[in-house]
């Protein structure tokens, strides 16, 4: 099993410019542990997300890590003009060597969206026809599509990705209904789902990669994420989350209170942490209950990739920093294909 990052980069209290700061620090240390990828969200107008043009924040990554990959998890590609992020894409992948990991989605807030004009309802009909954009503007030297949404004729594409045919491809899902178009294009995936719906997601997955005469050799990594705080007793790590998790998770529905949108993964993220604990979304304990919980919850979901949440809401670098390297230490270490 492989072990990635999560990161919202939300709102830390800290000064924004200490706050990036802070964060390059954690992402080395990522590195340094072996971590496979570092995958970060992209949020528009609101504290839970303070990497909007992620793009920018992933040139730094690019320069300051030397072995983990990184990518966004996921572009919101109703928002880009699919020319630019092309460029975008080929510049990030060149500059870190292929490194790049090319996730893509349509964003799960209408709110969000609607600040750049994009309908929601016709969302995902969009997000597809850019993603065939990207793809053609990706592998090919001309880019020529006709769809509702976009309109290329013979433009010139002078840049290419240094992974072929384009960057490793990830997909964030919660939806079922969205798993056929992800096999279909190998993409790996991330769900933040319990482990029953995770379970599902991936047994559909796998009935999905079948029908397209692949071999389970080839399967692309299927990933759960999950807050994670290691310290060295169960009390301290607890104390630590409990505090982190609650402004968290007001970031988290914020956007939707303020605009009076019913929030979707309320029945998932109860307003404290122990509930969260209890119901198996998240651990804060000792290395040796982390590895524990680790491998029930990979098992129980038949996961092969396992995203860490290590850094949210108010958790102090020095805590953070602490939990990276218990878990480097102390988790990593069991699971014989972390590195």
């Amino acid at each position: 099993m492989r072990f990635g990052v999560f990161d919202h980069l939300d709102d830390s209290g800290q000064p924004l410019g200490r706050h990036f700061e802070e964060r390059l620090r954690l992402i080395e240390a990522y590195d340094r542990a072996g971590f496979y990828g570092y995958h970060l969200a992209e949020h528009h107008n609101t504290p839970l997300g303070y990497a909007p043009s992620p793009g920018i924040f992933l040139s730094a990554v690019a320069q300051r890590t030397k072995r983990l990959k990184f990518g966004p998890m996921v572009y919101l590609l109703p928002l880009y003009h699919p020319l630019r992020l092309i460029d975008e894409v080929c510049m990030l992948d060149q500059m870190s060597g292929g490194r790049f990991l090319y996730g893509v989605g349509r964003g799960i807030s209408p709110i969000e969206v609607g600040f750049y004009g994009v309908d929601f309802d016709t969302g995902m009909q969009q997000f597809r026809e850019a993603f065939d954009v990207i793809r053609i503007g990706l592998t090919e030297g001309e880019l020529t599509y006709h769809g509702k949404f976009y309109n290329f004729d013979h433009v010139p594409i002078v840049m290419k990705p240094a992974q072929k045919p384009y960057p490793e491809l990830w997909y964030g899902t919660s939806r079922p209904d969205s798993i056929p178009w992800a096999a279909e294009h190998g993409a790996h995936i991330v769900t933040l789902r319990d482990t029953a719906q995770a379970r599902a997601i991936i047994e559909l997955y796998k009935s999905e990669w079948r029908k397209h005469g692949r071999s389970e050799a080839e399967l692309p990594m299927m990933g759960i994420n999950r807050h994670i705080v290691v310290a060295e007793t169960e009390t301290e790590a607890r104390d630590i989350a409990r505090r982190a998790y609650r402004p968290w998770r007001r970031h988290m529905e914020l956007l939707w209170e303020k605009y009076d949108v019913p929030f979707p993964l309320k029945a998932g993220l109860p307003d404290q942490w122990d509930p969260l604990q209890e119901d198996g979304h998240a651990i804060a304990g000792t290395p040796a209950q982390v590895r524990e919980y680790v491998a029930a919850q990979a098992e129980a979901a038949g996961a092969s990739y396992f995203v860490c949440d290590f850094a949210f809401g108010t958790i102090a670098h020095d805590e953070a920093m602490r939990s990276i390297e218990l878990f480097a230490r102390k988790v990593l270490p069991a699971f014989s294909e972390a590195r």
